[in-house]
């Protein structure tokens, strides 16, 4: 089946549809058995889609598992309370005292602060690494080196990784690769025929994509999957059933949301090459993105969310640009049907191993579901603000 196909298809098994459209909202902490043989064949099965108990999940929440699961093409999919929980997750299950870390150096800002501070507090060693060190990888392996951790485009400077190639020499030195896969959501990428053993999503952003629920999904292959499963459980990660059912809802129009904002996105990051004040654009489809190249090769489509680097700025005429407008919102989320947009200041105090240029402003843009002519407008009302304040 067609993307679009598998996402209008998938999850809707009778056994957890009871034959309505959608899986309807199950909530339950309690499951309750009549005997002892139902209890035991309950706990038997309690991993494999049985009623067990609450944290392990229900109707609602087996539907969901198994729709992403089956979209990222792995065999199994853990949830979590919000992204930042799915990414602790899956690195607690697998990293303990003595180990170490390969980090990319333009992630997520929150996953940088977990290494420094509650997995160095456990006795995990970090060494960041450049998203574009390609095979120049393995020569910051360490005997002890257990996982490596991918965010390809990374946060904000949207590097794209050489992924099959780093999957390749971490596998030579059995080591674990974790994906940050949000940006190519579970449609506009194939992370486990690149060699990715865990692909993980904040589904707060694409996969619910109305910017009303925190969730974050991993998606394991099968040599990994059952660790991650049962120590995510241990660890006490769950979902609302309430909160599954609309990421669930969400994810039914992800191939036709996905598809306007790209289209949208592209209009607008040609707008913006145009302009004087922009130096380059961040954009993965735009060459001028490090790592173009395999964007082509690794990614089906792009989505809304770019950057894009100013010749020259400061504090006020950033501010300027950003503030008033009337389409663009700040907020620091993205993957709804809203536009956002958002400076970044101090870019090279997040970098341990990469150059930033900190003279040249960097602004992060989500482009929503908007008419483009009106957000062009917004922008270019937004640059004479900014002109002024120079």
């Amino acid at each position: 089946m067609k993307k679009e196909t598998q996402i209008v298809s998938l999850g809707r098994d009778k056994k957890w549809t009871k034959g309505v459209v959608n899986p309807p909202v199950f909530r339950a902490s309690t499951m309750l058995f009549e005997t002892m043989e139902e209890m035991r064949f309950a706990s038997k099965n309690k991993t494999n889609g049985e009623m067990f108990y609450g944290r392990r999940g229900g109707p609602t929440h087996f539907a969901f598992q198994a729709a992403i699961a089956e979209l990222e093409g792995g065999v199994g999919t853990a949830l979590y309370p919000s992204g930042s929980a799915a990414i602790s997750g899956c690195l607690l299950s697998f990293l303990k005292a003595g180990d170490h870390l390969l980090m990319v150096d333009n992630a997520y800002e929150p996953t940088r602060a977990l290494c420094d501070g509650l997995l160095a507090g456990f006795g995990v060693e970090t060494t960041y690494y450049d998203p574009l060190i390609g095979a120049g990888i393995k020569d910051l392996i360490q005997e002890n080196t257990k996982v490596l951790f991918l965010e390809s485009p990374g946060s904000v400077t949207m590097e794209i990784q050489d992924v099959p190639t780093l999957s390749q020499i971490a596998h030579d030195h059995n080591m674990i690769v974790m994906l940050d896969n949000t940006w190519a959501s579970p449609i506009n990428s194939r992370p486990f025929e690149m060699g990715v053993d865990i692909s993980i999503q904040a589904a707060t952003k694409y996969i619910v994509g109305h910017s009303d629920v925190m969730m974050g999904t991993a998606t394991s292959n099968e040599k990994h999957w059952e660790q991650l499963r049962e120590n995510s459980y241990l660890m006490g990660q769950c979902t609302s059933p309430d909160d599954v059912y609309l990421a669930s809802r969400g994810l039914r129009t992800l191939s036709v949301r996905m598809n306007q904002h790209e289209k949208n996105a592209l209009k607008v990051a040609n707008w913006l090459a145009t302009r004087p004040e922009v130096d380059h654009l961040r954009h993965p489809a735009f060459e001028t993105c490090p790592g173009h190249e395999f964007f082509k090769r690794d990614f089906s489509a792009s989505n809304g969310l770019f950057s894009f680097v100013l010749k020259e700025g400061n504090v006020k005429s950033v501010t300027a640009l950003v503030e008033n407008m009337h389409h663009f919102k700040m907020g620091f989320s993205w993957g709804g049907y809203e536009s956002l947009i958002l400076p970044v200041f101090g870019i090279e105090k997040l970098r341990t191993v990469t150059n930033w240029d900190s003279k040249k402003p960097l602004v992060r843009v989500h482009i929503g579901l908007e008419n483009v002519d009106d957000l062009i407008a917004d922008l270019e009302a937004g640059f004479e603000r900014f002109n002024a304040a120079l």
